[in-house]
């Protein structure tokens, strides 16, 4: 059913305007009269199969955070779960957000449960997500649930920005030295070795700046063709199970993006773990779930390890010891958390204790990088003209 965007006065003649569905443009007219409205303009929201095919299904982490946080206030204010999305839909949503809305509404009014729905789009929500609503249908409180989601997937979409916005200015002054150094060998470099051509005896460093210019110039389809290559077969390799699992027990060494990726980890898992726990699920079932948040394959097999030992009866906190996402200091809290009976608030602590380490990470890393990557650029950049003074100088000594 087409969906139109309508402006309209209502019957104190103040302006309103949202999204309605009707057969077509004169039902949607009858439709908002009925409501008491008079429609000024009425517009079919029509959307390119180009457009759709590229980019229906691209729900962003910010869409999911949105339109949770949304359902939660709509929910604790006594809005029906249906109505609701269809408050959402009509919103002004993008495209994309909007299908979902109106399938996942479509199917609650066909007889399916929310949990349900959602489970026909696994794309957007994961296990987890579709499990706490199906444990929040059963206890009635769908909008602490979705309060809880709201939460977490707020906190993830901080957690992309914080990494994007750690990468972006070393990257930046990065691609800046790259581009300059280019600019010098490809074109200022050629134009001065014209002023050498008739010189024999020419300083050291003269005739290296020129021969690394000459080779650059010679071997610059070369270099693109092996940047392409590696960046096609960097991506192919990545979809492979057997390298992407190589190469994830090979961060786990690193010095520091170790710690980095085993603190983001932690923080996934604790968060899921405190959510299912708070639900009521078993804590094997909240170990299995919540595992499903790990995206590094080598700490996810420790886990999943750990959760058949304590499905076979092994306490908790010796069978998470073994596995790398824990330091000993918080070893000690789960220790606690086992013999007090408050695990959800153990693991809650963790992970909010986890989410302090990682931003104290990010601070540290983005003012070291700064720098470096200033000093990189000064040494590199710098270099290159101080070598090209130094051949202009050198001039004068042969005579010119």
């Amino acid at each position: 059913m087409p969906t139109f965007n309508y402006k309209a006065y209502d019957s104190a003649g103040g302006k309103c305007d949202g999204q309605i569905d009707a057969e077509d443009v004169s039902a949607a007219h009858s439709m908002l009269e009925k409501q008491g409205l008079l429609p000024i303009q009425l517009l079919e929201i029509k959307t390119s199969k180009n457009r759709v095919s590229l980019f229906s299904d691209q729900i962003s982490l910010a869409d999911l955070e949105f339109v949770t946080s949304e359902l939660s206030l709509l929910l604790a204010t006594g809005i029906r779960i249906d109505k609701g999305l269809d408050i959402i839909r009509k919103s002004k949503a993008k495209p994309a957000l909007a299908k979902l809305l109106g399938d996942l509404s479509q199917s609650l009014k066909k007889g399916s449960s929310l949990s349900q729905a959602c489970r026909q789009h696994p794309k957007v929500f994961d296990d987890l997500y579709c499990n706490l609503i199906e444990l929040g249908e059963a206890s009635g409180d769908l909008a602490g649930t979705f309060s809880g989601l709201s939460e977490d997937l707020k906190f993830k979409r901080d957690l992309i920005k914080r990494v994007v916005s750690a990468v972006t200015y070393p990257l930046v002054i990065f691609f800046v030295c790259l581009l300059s150094i280019i600019f010098i060998f490809n074109v200022i470099i050629p134009k001065m070795a014209d002023m050498f051509a008739n010189i024999e005896q020419l300083p050291w460093y003269t005739q290296a700046m020129l021969g690394v210019s000459s080779w650059f110039n010679d071997n610059q389809n070369i270099l693109l063709l092996a940047l392409v290559s590696s960046l096609v077969i960097g991506v192919v390799a990545s979809r492979n199970d057997s390298v992407r699992s190589w190469w994830h027990r090979v961060v786990l060494r690193l010095p520091v993006m170790g710690t980095a990726v085993r603190t983001v980890e932690r923080i996934r898992f604790n968060t899921g773990l405190s959510l299912m726990l708070k639900a009521g699920v078993p804590i094997d079932r909240a170990l299995e779930l919540a595992a499903g948040n790990v995206r590094n394959q080598q700490l996810f097999s420790e886990l999943e390890i750990a959760r058949k030992k304590v499905k076979r009866g092994s306490q908790l906190t010796p069978a998470l010891k073994q596995s790398s996402i824990y330091p000993s200091f918080y070893i000690s809290l789960l220790e606690v958390g086992e013999e007090s009976g408050k695990l959800e608030i153990v693991f809650n602590e963790v992970a909010s204790r986890s989410r302090q380490d990682f931003e104290t990470w990010t601070t540290r890393i983005t003012s070291l990088l700064e720098p470096l990557m200033i000093l990189f650029m000064g040494v590199f950049v710098g270099g290159v003209v101080v070598v090209m003074m130094l051949s202009m100088i050198s001039l004068n000594d042969v005579g010119f």
